[in-house]
């Protein structure tokens, strides 16, 4: 695999290389018991589940692939764009392949929002989501402001057409790359070396880098076009909702993620977390306790 790194980030599980649904589909997989697929957000690889999914593993089978286009997940076909319904559809098959029709799904930043995505689009799919970080599409665009702007955005420079995004990342890759690690994990020395290493090594690859490009697109436009027909026809999660969020990052907001998810769910538990933005790596403890407690239910 092209940005595999020799260190081994889950021992005891098995590398996952599958194909479904024009995806070539790498990550990790093991353990045994009811299946949990985790998802990774921006920029990341499947590798921030390291601290997470082999404890998982104990009680149930988990999949742990790179998202379409991200890390080594390569996708065949382009057109159309890769949306989060599309993206959803791909890991339904992945899952359909490996032999689970109906699974948990857990995801972090944008694996969260292809992971809502998931459960409306397959609600027969889906036994559980766990949404960390992250609030639906329509609802961050509806309450945009001054600070989300200045905080997110790259939201907005990734979501530029054509190919200039892609032309002024690859000026410099690495500094980009950590520059917005550092801002998500509150100091590049807060992320382990090695897995630093893996993320700039991934993010090197023009193809990673359009990929993400094309994910922000997407939610800019297809994505938050699906969420507001959804929401306007009233379509809800049917699936026991769990919603984890970073104190350091709600800190000073008036509304909290429950509220949002409440408007897209019935069943909605969740609470706030010590840490930043990236709460599998930064509060992995914290994460672990609650998802066993959730999937346990």
């Amino acid at each position: 695999m092209a940005h595999e790194v020799e260190h081994d980030f889950f021992p005891g599980l098995a590398r996952l290389e599958v194909e479904a649904g024009d995806v070539a589909f790498r990550g990790r997989i093991g353990g045994s018991g009811s299946p949990v697929l985790l998802l990774h957000g921006y920029p990341q690889t499947h590798i921030a589940w390291r601290f997470i999914a082999p404890a998982l593993a104990r009680s149930h089978t988990v999949v742990v692939p790179d998202l379409p286009g991200y890390g080594d997940s390569r996708t065949h076909d382009d057109q159309p764009r890769w949306t989060k319904r599309r993206v959803a559809s791909a890991l339904v098959a992945l899952m359909h392949t490996l032999g689970h029709e109906r699974f948990a799904v857990v995801g972090h930043d944008r694996g969260a929002r292809a992971g809502y995505r998931l459960a409306l689009d397959h609600p027969q799919r889906v036994s559980a989501y766990a949404s960390l970080t992250v609030i639906p599409t329509l609802d961050a665009f509806a309450a945009i402001d001054k600070t989300f702007a200045l905080n997110a955005w790259h939201w907005f420079f990734l979501a530029q057409p054509g190919d200039l995004p892609e032309r002024m990342l690859a000026a410099d890759p690495d500094g980009f790359l950590d520059r917005a690690l550092e801002k998500m994990a509150g100091g590049l020395d807060r992320i382990d070396p090695l897995a630093l290493d893996a993320y700039r090594t991934a993010f090197r690859d023009p193809r990673v880098r359009h990929a993400m490009c094309e994910d922000y697109r997407a939610a800019a436009s297809e994505d938050i076009e699906h969420d507001s027909i959804d929401a306007g026809a009233g379509k809800r999660l049917a699936c026991p909702v769990l919603v984890l969020w970073s104190e350091r990052e709600q800190k000073g907001r008036n509304t909290l993620p429950l509220d949002a998810w409440s408007r897209w769910a019935t069943n909605v538990t969740g609470k706030g977390l010590p840490g930043g933005h990236l709460l599998p790596e930064d509060a992995p403890d914290e994460v672990l306790a609650s998802l066993e407690q959730f999937l346990a239910g």
